[in-house]
């Protein structure tokens, strides 16, 4: 079977030198008539979007591993240093389909995440709420063929499906991730993978690869409607590199032996590639994360399980790249690809839940207990479950601290790439600051297409009030017209928070708290565009600076009705009693029933033992 599985990838590889050709070349082989009828017609828009992909996890911003359907992308367009997500998935996709804050939209955390005592205030739902618009919903009244393949996560139900929010064709994986390879949940809180076709339930093939199967959708929706010329926005959440981090052999074969050196290597190679391509300040430095391990105290053979943990996600990245060429070689093919602008982003940093000790005897157990083996010989294949620890984690997002779920730059700060022939500007790099909300004002002005409008002195769309977008366009910095579109004044500070983590940036500075156990509960600042890293901690000595910018977050908690976690709230933990109440609610509930009529029982029969 796994054979079977991997043919049709065996078979596009053979066509990868033809891929990588005409991404090279073909788009001059474009007619000019075609070219011609493209300028007067709105882009294309594509929207990609990696799941946990690190800072430095591509090509074009200082890896080693090889992108170059990405880098490409780069050559023809511009990178953003300094873009900022929320620190996980949800959120970060209700703010990019929006423009508006992730607590006014609905979405404060993952809905696995968010405790019962705060599930009753609106902004805790974990679900996109009513009260606002999708950029897909604004493109598709005006005129635009919408599509979306891939990870969703903003709610389940018919009325909260993409479907209903303004995608045309959809298939949609409406949980926080699931097998690569079959129609399996990743996890035990899901009682099964739930992916719909445009609102339906839907069984995936047999052949199926996530990211093969998100770009031949994606291509399949877009040749459907070629003939009527009308524009198209398509949007690719893929799967890679949530865990289970998986790919096929071919791809893994690559990187075998490239991380024998460990992770502290690994980042400081990266910091440095980083640099000598303009990423980060040539005088750019690092912290060794508290819970990145000692790679020399490893065993041998820990040391050969943990490279091959790396090789796996690498090899993922790649075949994520690979396919991208992909969708790139048929735009170009069918003459669209001059009028298409592309736009590449993570949803937040690197992942790092995976175990410290992967082999441990209790989690092989849990692990056959859902059908997956980590067996190092089959590691990322089918029925394989492999992950990073937080000491690949951090190599992932260096030259940044912390990772996903946390606010250090190394969960927040992600790669940008704004790229096509539209886009006059080609291989620049910007450091200005810019947040995620950004992306879908820049893509109505891209388009031309008109925001939510203010009627009767309430914005209003679709005969209902709606929330105020609060992104800028990025279109002033790609044009190259000014150097950052958020300043130091008041009105230009962009508050966030997830779970009591928190942060404000303003200018070139941010004030950031992380809760325990990775963080200290404190609050710090520091300048992130001299000092991505977060190294120097300027509240001692930018004492004013510090008490204005706490006040400019509070205000932010005030306006956005941001509440305060419940005693002893741990994220994971939280997760794992969501899931068990979602999953075995009725049996819980008929053993806590049967436990109350037994308990009187169970006394008599003690009292009467020692009678």
């Amino acid at each position: 079977m796994f054979t079977n599985t991997l043919r049709p990838l065996a078979k596009a590889l053979l066509r990868h030198t033809v891929a990588t050709a005409l991404i090279a070349g073909l788009c001059t082989q474009v007619s000019t008539t075609v070219a011609a009828e493209h300028t007067s017609k709105q882009p294309n828009i594509v929207l990609i979007l990696a799941d946990d992909l690190g800072f430095t996890d591509s090509a074009p911003y200082g890896s080693e591993i090889s992108t170059p359907a990405l880098s490409e992308l780069a050559d023809n367009g511009i990178k953003f240093t300094n873009y900022h997500t929320a620190a996980n998935c949800a959120p970060t996709r209700a703010m990019l389909l929006t423009g508006v804050d992730n607590h006014r939209a609905g979405v404060s955390n993952i809905p696995e995440m968010v405790p019962p005592e705060l599930q009753s205030h609106p902004h805790y739902q974990g679900t996109l709420g009513n009260n606002i618009v999708t950029v897909a919903t604004l493109l598709q009244d005006a005129g635009y063929h919408t599509y979306m393949v891939g990870k969703w996560h903003l709610g389940a139900t018919p009325d909260l499906l993409p479907s209903s929010r303004g995608f045309e064709r959809t298939i949609a994986l409406a949980d926080s991730g699931a097998d690569n390879w079959e129609q399996k949940p990743y996890l035990a809180i899901y009682e099964k993978a739930n992916w719909f076709a445009d609102g339906e339930r839907y069984t995936l093939p047999e052949d199926f690869y996530s990211s093969q199967f998100i770009v031949d959708k994606t291509i399949e929706f877009i040749a459907s409607n070629a003939a009527d010329n009308a524009p198209f926005f398509a949007y690719l959440p893929f799967q890679a590199v949530h865990m289970p981090v998986q790919a096929p052999q071919e791809f893994i074969d690559r990187y075998m032996g490239v991380y024998d050196m460990g992770w502290t290597a690994l980042r400081e190679q990266r910091l440095q590639r980083a640099v000598a391509l303009g990423i980060v300040p040539q005088s750019t430095a690092t912290t060794i994360m508290n819970t990145t391990k000692d790679w020399e105290q490893l065993s041998a053979d820990q040391k050969r399980y943990e490279a091959k943990r790396m090789a796996v996600y690498a090899a993922m990245v790649e075949a994520m790249d690979f396919h991208i060429a992909r969708l790139v070689t048929h735009l170009k093919q069918t003459g669209q690809y001059d009028n298409t602008i592309f736009i590449f982003a993570s949803d937040n940093g690197s992942e790092a839940t995976g175990p410290a000790n992967a082999q441990a005897a209790a989690l092989r157990f849990a692990l056959r207990q859902q059908g997956y083996n980590n067996d190092y010989d089959t590691l990322g294949l089918k029925g394989s479950f492999n992950s990073l620890s937080p000491s690949f984690a951090s190599a992932s997002a260096s030259p940044l601290a912390y990772y996903k779920f946390h606010t250090g730059e190394g969960g927040m700060r992600v790669p940008l790439i704004i790229a096509g022939q539209p886009i006059a500007a080609k291989r620049q790099i910007s450091h200005a600051f810019s947040f995620v909300t950004d992306i879908t004002p820049t893509i109505l002005e891209l388009t031309g297409v008109t925001p939510p409008q203010v009627k009767h002195g309430k914005l209003r769309y679709g005969g209902r009030e709606v929330e105020a977008m609060i992104g800028r366009s990025l279109l002033p910095l790609i044009r190259g017209d000014v150097e950052r579109h958020y300043g130091d004044a008041d009105e230009d500070a962009v508050g966030y928070e997830l779970a009591g983590h928190a942060a404000l940036f303003l200018g070139d500075y941010k004030l950031v708290l992380n809760k325990p156990p990775i963080g200290d509960n404190q609050w710090h600042l520091y300048n992130i565009a001299a000092d991505p890293g977060e190294t120097t901690d300027l509240s001692g000595v930018e004492a004013p600076r510090l008490q204005r910018m706490l006040n400019l977050y509070h205000d932010y908690e005030k306006r956005n009705d941001i509440q305060m976690m419940p005693a002893g709230f741990v994220g994971a933990r939280q997760v794992a009693l969501n899931g068990l109440r979602d999953r075995f609610g009725a049996q819980i509930i008929i053993g806590i029933i049967t436990l109350i009529i037994l308990t009187p029982f169970y006394a008599i029969y003690r009292r009467n033992s020692y009678e």
